[in-house]
């Protein structure tokens, strides 16, 4: 077991970077925890598997330093790091048995036989395994064949860490949620930490007790995936959690208002003395599809919009409309009554967030 930290870490893949630009991993500092079960999110070319590969030393970092337990590893190879690797394409031995290829692990460090058969035998039956423990791995179907890759790491009780890069990809979307299920179990039992690489935000939240948001090569929030919903800490994770994401307005202050475009908005005072004060043009404000009501009647603090659609999901409606000519979405549960090509969104204030700069600027409540 492992504590894993990331000390003023970066890494370009040209020999001499001249500007961020030239960074897939951007200068950092993070910590994973002993024991913990994490996913890094985010979108292809983000710098996660760069990341993940630095990590198990399979990279070396252009800058800063890797430490497990507060030693400094950068030069250590993968094997003397006791790091388990689960890739996205299964890695296994198609001519041996499954029996084999779990044991091949233990086998390669000489651990006496009479200790591999019962650790086999275990691992095995926590992955569903063992009625399959004779069978060829070249016969096995592919999430078979990766929940053996899966036991490869598991079966040595020396692994600090299991590292996994997108491990479900090739995976029959009906049995994905039964192996991130498993993972999580796995996780419980066993108390390893667990890194998770994945662009799919169901599957981090399904696995992951915190997740590592990615973008343009760095951690932009680490939290839980309620906390990555409800206060989305930059605009990029407001627009990639969430189905659909959030909506965002650009805006300014005119005549004591806050103004998206030609429109007044009705904020609370603590957004509204924020944004007259802020120094920067690039001001934002970010509220959720599920915190907008939708009514046919105006209020004194809702605004006009103009209908575009409205497409019925089973449990909820999703209503498209316009405002100030931009698009935004909104949810309509079950159940609310229709609205024509015009009607009125209100906003609730307590959800409306404040962005700067791309960033999250508290505003606390009145």
């Amino acid at each position: 077991m492992a504590e894993i930290t990331l000390k003023g870490l970066a890494h370009s893949y040209e020999k001499t970077p001249q500007s961020a630009a030239d960074y897939a991993i951007r200068q950092m500092d993070h910590v994973w925890h002993q024991g913990g079960a994490y996913a890094l999110l985010g979108p292809s070319g983000c710098g996660k598997s760069t990341l993940l590969n630095i990590i198990s030393g399979l990279l070396e970092p252009s800058d800063g330093d890797v430490l497990f337990d507060g030693q400094r590893v950068n030069e250590l190879p993968p094997e003397e790091r006791n790091i388990a690797q689960v890739f996205q394409f299964p890695v296994i031995y198609d001519t041996m048995t499954v029996f084999d290829n779990l044991a091949f692990p233990l086998r390669n460090m000489n651990t006496p036989e009479y200790r591999v058969k019962p650790k086999v035998l275990e691992v095995a039956d926590i992955l569903d395994l063992t009625p399959l423990l004779d069978r060829k791995a070249k016969n096995l179907t592919a999430d078979e064949k990766q929940k053996v890759s899966m036991g490869r790491g598991l079966v040595r009780d020396d692994v600090t860490a299991i590292l996994f890069d997108e491990p479900l990809t090739v995976i029959d979307p009906q049995l994905k949620w039964k192996l991130r299920r498993k993972l999580k179990e796995i996780h419980e039992r066993f108390n390893i930490t667990m890194i998770y690489v994945t662009h799919d935000q169901l599957e981090a939240s399904t696995f992951a007790d915190k997740i590592a948001v990615m973008y343009d090569g760095q951690v932009v929030q680490f939290g839980t995936p309620r906390e990555l919903f409800e206060r989305p800490a930059h605009t990029f994770v407001g627009y990639f959690i969430g189905s659909p994401g959030m909506n965002f307005m650009a805006v300014d202050y005119q005549d004591d208002q806050v103004m998206f475009g030609a429109q007044p908005l009705p904020v609370s005072e603590p957004i509204k003395r924020a944004v007259a004060s802020a120094s920067s043009n690039n001001i934002k404000l970010g509220i959720r599809p599920e915190f907008m009501a939708i009514s046919s009647s105006q209020t004194t603090d809702s605004v006009p919009i103009q209908v575009v659609s409205v497409q019925d999901l089973g449990t909820y409606s999703l209503l498209t409309f316009k405002l100030n000519g931009q698009t935004f979405k909104a949810r309509l549960l079950e159940g609310h009554p229709p609205v024509g090509e015009t009607a009125f969104a209100h906003f609730n204030p307590d959800k409306v967030a404040l962005y700067i700069d791309e960033y999250l600027v508290e505003t606390g409540h009145e």
